[in-house]
This record gives structure tokens, sequence and C-alpha cells, in this order.
């Protein structure tokens, strides 16, 4: 009987896990053998082969601390070159994973329901299921978070802790469970600092360069951080940080986002009522370990201290974690990651919420299954990146726009990409390009688009894309449909 009763209180796993599969295993192939995706993976696979292949354990690059590095390094060990595929795999795990544990989130939280509610909306958020799919930090950042969070409801301070330096050794921001870490634990001043001890441990042991080097450490990170505020190309028009990141928080969740914002401010409301539950719990270790042996007489109670701490390790972590994007003007998708299972759990927070979500999760679903159709089609990016190949003389000099894929000529041109508070680069100028001797120009939709929206701020930048059609030869355009995904790419001879 026994049995039965954990399968069945663990069939919505299950079937959570095979959703969240389903929607991350299809596309993990996407462009490759070119990495299209996203730049960053760029940034972080062939870091992660070289550490396997004789280049040490010291990424010496510290926009991004280490643990992600390696992580993926044994998958890249039998590979002759970086593989991104390899790569990708491991990055469906991890949002497997945190579809997983989501659910344990909500279940620890408020019950089955929310379990239920968590694990579904991070299984069909359309950000989280694009960046299953790409060998990124975020979706591991979110993870950890996750983690973190669940064992704070608990109240295992010292694990949740441990959970939190490695989310920071995922990436910086994971940190900011430290927050709700310090509130829940407030006045348990010995395991506050065990857990202090507990996180630095954590974030030592799995990047301990960022430790060894800390001067290069602090300018990758301080540039890092100066670039998300001052925006980036394509966030000019957004408006303030907050209501941007709301948006996001929409095309992940659809309307179950408004669900889940009633069951946040449910929660505050609790806050303030509950105050005492919070305080009895420090008080009385039976209440604060979260486990079910106890005296009868203390179950109920146990139950609502469980709940009270949820509320505050939620609330408190969704509240800094909103506070910290404020601050951003760079408005990426990939930041609002862990908020998503947050939000979730608290959609979940009674009966009645619970239910309307994951009948409004039917939204996203629909939106990422078309998003991961998408991702069984070519890009236009490799249809051009073969054609250059079988088309471009050896000895040719090619310039090339951001976002493309790799370009094998004698000499390649890359032009930097446009953005709030850097200088235009010069040589988006077509006498220019002509007196450096360039070739071919190629130029794509994911970067001229965004430039010709805020032409006024680009003036440069938006001048070559409306001077390139009359002033030079097309000799490929390449345009989405047909089988294809992805911006259009252009390529003229000069």
């Amino acid at each position: 009987m026994s049995r039965f009763r954990l399968r069945r209180e663990h069939a919505p796993l299950a079937a959570l896990v095979a959703l969240a599969a389903a929607l991350r295993i299809p596309g993990l192939g996407y462009g490759l053998p070119f990495s299209l995706l996203n730049p960053d993976e760029q940034s972080i696979v062939p870091r992660a082969w070289e550490i396997v292949h004789g280049g040490g354990l010291d990424p010496a690059w510290y926009d991004y601390p280490s643990l992600l590095f390696y992580v993926l390094a044994p998958f890249q060990a039998l590979a002759d070159e970086p593989s991104y595929g390899a790569a990708r795999a491991v990055a469906a795990v991890f949002g497997i994973g945190g579809v997983a544990a989501a659910w344990w989130l909500g279940r620890s939280a408020y019950g089955a329901l929310a379990g239920l509610a968590a694990g579904a909306a991070v299984a069909v958020a359309g950000v989280h299921v694009a960046y299953s799919h790409m060998a990124v930090t975020d979706v591991l950042l979110t993870l950890l978070v996750t983690v973190g969070l669940a064992l704070l409801v608990h109240g295992r301070l010292e694990w949740a802790a441990a959970a939190a330096g490695l989310a920071a050794s995922a990436k910086y921001p994971g940190i900011l469970v430290a927050v709700p870490i310090a509130a829940v634990g407030w006045g348990q001043w010995r395991r506050l600092g065990i857990a202090a001890l507990a996180a630095a441990a954590a974030f030592a042991l799995t990047s301990p360069f960022v430790l060894v080097h800390p001067g290069r450490a602090w300018d990758d990170v301080s540039r890092v951080q100066r670039l998300a505020r001052e925006g980036w190309l394509g966030f000019e028009g957004d408006g303030p940080a907050p209501v941007a990141f709301f948006h996001r928080l929409w095309e992940s969740l659809g309307p179950a986002l408004v669900v889940a914002l009633l069951g946040v401010a449910l929660a505050a409301r609790a806050l303030v009522l509950n105050q005492h539950k919070l305080a009895r719990s420090r008080l009385d270790p039976s209440l604060s370990s979260g486990r079910s042996a106890v005296p009868k007489e203390k179950v109920l109670i146990q139950h609502k201290v469980l709940a009270a701490r949820a509320d505050l390790a939620l609330v408190g972590f969704g509240l800094v974690y909103f506070a910290y994007l404020a601050t951003l003007g760079a408005h990426f998708d990939r930041y609002v990651l862990p908020l998503l299972p947050v939000l979730g759990a608290l959609a979940g927070r009674s009966r009645r919420l619970a239910v309307a979500t994951l009948v409004l999760l039917l939204v996203p679903l629909v939106w990422s299954i078309g998003d991961v159709r998408g991702l069984t089609r070519t890009d236009t990016r490799a249809v051009a990146a073969r054609w250059l190949d079988a088309n471009v003389p050896a000895n040719a000099t090619v310039a090339v726009d951001p976002s493309l894929a790799p370009v094998d000529a004698a000499t390649v041109i890359r032009l930097e990409l446009p953005g709030p508070g850097r200088p235009e680069d010069p040589r988006r100028d077509l006498a220019r390009l002509r007196a450096l001797g360039v070739d071919y120009l190629v130029l794509n939709g994911l970067v001229a688009d965004r430039v010709l929206a805020a032409a006024s701020r680009y003036p440069g930048a938006a001048a070559l894309y409306l001077t390139a059609p009359r002033a030079a030869e097309l000799v490929l355009d390449v345009e989405p449909g047909a089988g294809r995904r992805g911006p259009w790419v252009r390529v003229y001879r000069l």
C-alpha cells in the first residue's frame, strides 16, 4: 500500500519530466556544427574543451565563474574539437532537472498541487525551454537557485547556503539566494555563520581561480555589469527595466503570470500576518527542521510554519532578484529564469490558484511547441555559411556582422556590435571597407533590424544597412521560410 502511495505521489513528477524532455531534446542539434543559438556558447564550450585537452584548470576568463566549465569539461574529453552538441545535451539535462527541482520546491512549500503548478510552469515556460537547448550558464543557475530555496523551505540553512554558493559559481547573481537565507535564519547566528562558510566553500571549490586572480576577475565582472547596466542593442525602446522584465515574464508564462502575481500578493499579505509563526519556528527546532517525525499535535502547527517560511523565502528572493533586474539596461529574457520556479510555486499557493495556473499554462505550452518545431529547421546563417565556403575565393577579404557562422577566408574583418555607450565602429562604411580591400560584406537581420529600429542612436551603422543595397552588388539573399529559420542574411560583393 505504501509503495502504491509512493508511486501515486510521484506520478506527477514523472509526467512533468516526460513533458520537459519532450520540449528540450528535439532541436538540440540546431545550426550545428555552427554555434548559432547563443554567442555565449562560443565563450564557454571551447574553454571547457581546453580544460581536458592540456589547457589547465584555469579558464583565464572571469565574465562568468567556472562551475559550468568544469561540469562540461568531462563531456568534451573524447572530442577532437569543442563539441557543442555534447554541451547542449548537458544543458538539456539541467533543464529537465530544473523542472524536477521546481516540483520539489512547490511541493515542499505549499503541497502537491503547488508542486505540479511550479513544475509545469518551468516545463512549458518559453525562455526555459529555449535556454535548455543552449550550453550557457542560465539554466544551471536556475536549477541551483531552485534547489537552494527548496532546502531553505525545509529549514536546512547550511545546505541551502551551499547551494547558493554553487549558484553563484554558475553565475554571480546566484549569491542573491543568501538574502532569503539570512531572513529565514535571522537570530540563529551560529547556523548562519556555518551557512556563510558553506557558501564560501562551495564557491571556492568550484570557481577557485576567481579567488586566485581577484584583480582580473573584478575587472571582468565590472565590465560585464557595466554593459548590463548601460543596456544592449535592441532594448532601446523597452522603457523602464521593471516594465521590460514583466514583459519578458509574460512572454514565458503568458496569462499564468497574472495568477502568479496574485499568489505573490497573498504570500506577502500572509507574511505580515504570520510573523509569530516564523518566530516560533526559530525557537523550536522540531518545527524548523521540516521533518514529519514530530508529535501529532504539532503537525498542523508545522504545516503553518512551513508555509510562513516558504512565503518569506520565495517572496524574499523574488523581491531582491527583481530589484537587481531593475538596475539593468540590458533586458535579456534569460535574466528572468530564476524567477520562474518561484512564481510557479506561488501560483500554486492555494488549490484554486493551482487549478487556474495549470489551465492557463496551456497557452505557453502551445508557444513552446511552436518554438521547438522551429529548432528542427535549418538556420539561414548555416545556409549562408555553406554558400560562402563554396563560392568565396580562399584569398578573399570578408567583412561580417556579429551573430554569423564563422567564415573561412584569408582575412575576416569582424564588425563591432553597436550598443548604448559604445563608440560606433568606423569600419561600418562602404568607402572605408573598400579602402581596406574588402571583397565581400555579410550582413544579417538579427543586427540590422535592431539597428534600424534605433537608427537615430546608431547613424553610422544604420547608414551601412541602408546604402549597401544601393551601392554594392547583392550576390546572396537568404530569407527565413521554406524550411529555414533565423534572420535574413545578405552577401554583397564590393
